[in-house]
């Protein structure tokens, strides 16, 4: 290998040809698959390695560096997790780009926003107006004896008190986290090694399986009926050996299926015996009308319950409680020391006095009543419109169609945006739109003659 200074005083290729092995091996300063991709990673964010340029075959490339075609395998595979390179094969390979962070796609993709709309009912968002007053919270969270201290704790003393009172299950440790994905991330991120399968609940949330994307898992699809997991498709998805099974214990965001305490019975003995870290995802949180009948006290050390607060007491709280079996939290403690440690004792206390103030749990208890109207009224409306729309639970109501794309343009026609199910699915699966019912409609029945005809559209 040349050991110049710098590739500065060899000529660097056009954006269309292809970089020769000689070319490209006399950059490479160590002949190791990630000293190989660092090589290749600094000439991109160089600029001697353009968009569409094609770079040399393995074969080519790994007798010039005197290295296994495994190594260089290796260091093609490293660059295209960073999306720096694409293709493969008989295809050949080339340089997609700068340095790539992913992106959760499915989530940004979710809403398809037209030019000219003026009613975004593609977020299932909480209405501001019917939050909790957090300004008496936070007089009594700056009271606490531990502010101002670096003592890195899992969770603040008022918050896992106030939690544990309403917590469905004993749990061997708690956390703190910045918010229900945050939680899902971090969870999945030490327990998941790259390649290994998961089970999910078929459909699921679009920032779950971006989350599951990210950091390469396998997603293994479980079908989801009213009353949770199928028993067959769950069956089915254990014989992977998943290294996790994700789900929503109730009022599931897509479904919103609630696992009965009977169907829960029947897939334990399915989960009996296996290794699987059960994880669920309690989405709606406080708001949902619907009881826990979780695995937690079947399987308790390796079952943990995300449970997040945004809908029910502010999403600029940005938090959730994740409570539960103690090895897998206890992988998320230690991961966290890499940045910031714990989440803001401050914003922890806010939410333990608002989980036991009863002027706070009023204000929860009175929003899930209108929450409940406000879709009880565009299912009524949908009804007279012989539109079928189950009333579900949370904060949006999922209308069946013929054609997601066709329904979508109807709705642009009338100024409306929402939300398709597309993007929840892992494969193909039933059509249909979800409509936003937290924030108030200004016309209800405007917005119900438009979905009545964007449900036909094909």
């Amino acid at each position: 290998m040349n050991e110049q200074s710098g590739p500065t005083a060899l000529t660097v290729p056009s954006t269309a040809e292809t970089v020769s092995a000689q070319w490209l091996a006399e950059r490479v300063t160590e002949a190791s698959a990630s000293g190989i991709a660092a090589a290749v990673a600094r000439l991109v964010r160089q600029g001697d390695l353009q968009p569409g340029t094609r770079l040399p075959t393995v074969r080519a490339l790994a007798p010039r560096l005197a290295v296994s075609s495994a190594t260089v395998s290796a260091a093609w595979a490293a660059l295209r997790k960073q999306q720096l390179i694409s293709g493969g094969g008989r295809q050949g390979t080339w340089v997609q780009g700068g340095l790539a962070v992913r992106r959760p796609a499915r989530y940004e993709n979710v809403a398809h926003l037209w030019p000219g709309q003026t009613i975004n009912l593609s977020r299932a968002v909480p209405d501001p107006a019917l939050l909790p007053d957090l300004r008496p919270a936070y007089e009594h969270a700056v009271a606490d004896p531990q502010l101002h201290t670096y003592e890195v704790t899992p969770i603040s003393r008022p918050l896992r008190e106030a939690a544990e009172a309403t917590w469905p299950f004993p749990a061997q440790a708690w956390m703190a986290v910045n918010g229900g994905y945050e939680g899902l991330l971090l969870l999945l991120r030490t327990t998941v090694v790259t390649g290994e399968p998961v089970a999910v609940e078929d459909p699921a949330t679009p920032r779950l399986l971006d989350i599951l994307d990210s950091i390469g898992a396998k997603v293994i699809p479980v079908a989801m009926d009213a009353e949770g997991p199928a028993p067959a498709s769950l069956r089915e998805a254990m014989q992977h050996q998943p290294a996790a099974f994700v789900y929503e214990p109730r009022s599931s965001s897509r479904l919103s299926a609630t696992l009965t305490k009977e169907r829960r019975d029947e897939l334990a003995s399915i989960l009996e015996g296996s290794t699987t870290v059960i994880v669920e995802d309690d989405g709606l949180g406080e708001l949902s009308e619907k009881p826990y009948h979780g695995f937690s006290e079947l399987f308790a050390d390796r079952t943990v319950l995300v449970r997040t607060y945004s809908k029910s007491h502010s999403p600029d709280l940005r938090l959730a409680v994740m409570a539960g079996a103690a090895e897998p939290i206890e992988r998320v403690r230690v991961y966290r020391q890499f940045g910031a440690g714990w989440t803001s004792r401050i914003l922890q206390n806010v939410l333990a006095w608002s989980l036991v103030d009863d002027g706070c749990r009023r204000t929860v208890e009175h929003a899930q009543t209108v929450y409940r109207d406000r879709r009880q009224t565009l299912c009524d409306l949908l009804a007279e419109r012989g539109v079928h729309a189950p009333l579900g639970d949370g904060l949006a109501v999922w209308v069946p169609v013929l054609s997601e794309h066709e329904a979508a343009l109807v709705l642009a026609s009338h100024g409306i945006a929402v939300a398709a199910a597309a993007e929840s699915w892992t494969g193909p699966g039933t059509a249909a739109i979800r409509v936003a019912t937290g924030l108030p409609l200004s016309d209800p029945v405007a917005v119900a003659d438009a979905v009545a005809l964007a449900v036909r559209a094909r």
